[in-house]
């Protein structure tokens, strides 16, 4: 006579897991397990600091099926402060300990681009969903070995949030309407003096620190425009640059790069953090037989002409500017959606940048 048991009421998810935990299937069941149970997100956040003051952390307790269950700074006093004025309940000073919480199931890496790699690597691990920080590593040799060491299981989302915001999706809503015609090239300039407001204050201001950051402000940045260039145009044939250091110091602030797409269209931009503050310019245009698409990476406004007239769309950044983004990672984790940004994407944005200063 077949007998059927019911295995919940004997065992639970944290008990099964453990008695796997010597077999080598260990990591599929147990992301299978908690796949089966997972209805909320539940985040830890490696690195609140800065970005995560405002422009991201809020999000992840303001969206739906989403909570923020604790963060980790290796500064206990900021930690814990970090924790009171968020109201989240767990606080850490170290990545281990963060990691070893079986109710975390997903984590936002947002320390310096130099520890990306190894942090990533034990999240997934322990078998963490992770949202990860731009640029996705310090360099591209570091992407291709996190490309090499995904696994199927693993799910992976990096944060190239603009291609999420309304401004940025209605200049590809255009694009693909035709409006302008057949595109031929785009072209950004960002010029901007060496103290300016697109780039985020820091205590100790790593971002020109090649060690830490991978270059200069040009790797903080650059990351979100050229990510929007390839979703805008496809993948690209071949990409080249030269840059100058204007200080002898190794950190590159100026940079012109230009991009062959594979479908033909031509790119070029040009990065400068040496300019006066009346020189300053943040644009791009987008050129096309029958017009063109004007807009800003800040601003909030997008200018279209083409041969029938003009036309201005205006748009309100969010105050967390990267919730949308977060709400599509939470679907994809969530297997509500498709990954809104791969380990891929990421691979191929730093492809760019290397061609561009190396």
């Amino acid at each position: 006579m077949l007998q059927t048991i019911n295995v919940e009421s004997l065992y639970t998810t944290d008990d099964l897991v453990d008695s796997l935990e010597n077999n080598n299937c260990f990591n599929t069941i147990k992301n299978i397990l908690i796949l089966d149970e997972m209805n909320t997100v539940k985040w830890g956040i490696i690195g609140c600091g800065d970005v995560a003051e405002v422009k991201s952390g809020p999000a992840f307790y303001k969206v739906a099926n989403s909570e923020l269950l604790a963060v980790m700074r290796r500064s206990t006093e900021k930690v814990k402060d970090f924790a009171k004025r968020h109201n989240v309940p767990l606080w850490y000073d170290n990545v281990e300990d963060l990691l070893a919480n079986k109710e975390i199931n997903a984590v936002y890496i947002a320390t310096p681009p130099s520890s990306h790699l190894a942090i990533a690597k034990q999240a997934l691990n322990a078998g963490k969903f992770v949202y990860l920080e731009k640029p996705m590593t310090l360099d591209l040799a570091e992407a291709i070995e996190l490309r090499n060491f995904i696994k199927p299981s693993h799910k992976i989302v990096v944060a190239h949030y603009r291609r999420e915001l309304e401004a940025f999706k209605k200049v590809k809503d255009l694009i693909d309407s035709k409006i302008i015609g057949n595109i031929s090239h785009a072209k950004i300039e960002i010029l901007q003096p060496e103290n300016n407001d697109i780039i985020a204050d820091t205590e100790d201001n790593w971002r020109v620190n090649p060690e830490i950051s991978g270059g200069g402000y040009f790797n903080d940045i650059a990351p979100h425009q050229l990510d929007l260039m390839r979703l805008y145009f496809g993948d690209f044939k071949e990409s080249k640059g030269f840059t100058t250091s204007t200080k002898n110091n190794k950190v590159d602030d100026v940079i012109n790069g230009s991009i062959e797409f594979k479908n033909g269209i031509q790119f070029q931009g040009i990065w400068n953090f040496t300019v006066s503050s009346k020189a300053q310019k943040d644009e791009c245009i987008i050129y096309g037989d029958m017009g063109t698409i004007k807009f800003s990476f800040y601003g909030e406004k997008i200018t279209l002409e083409t041969n029938g007239g003009y036309q201005e769309f205006s748009f309100k950044t969010p105050k967390h500017v990267q919730q949308p983004l977060i709400t599509s990672t939470v679907n994809y984790f969530l297997d509500k959606e498709n990954n809104p940004c791969t380990v891929k994407d990421g691979l191929a944005t730093l492809q760019i940048i290397d061609s561009f200063i190396n």
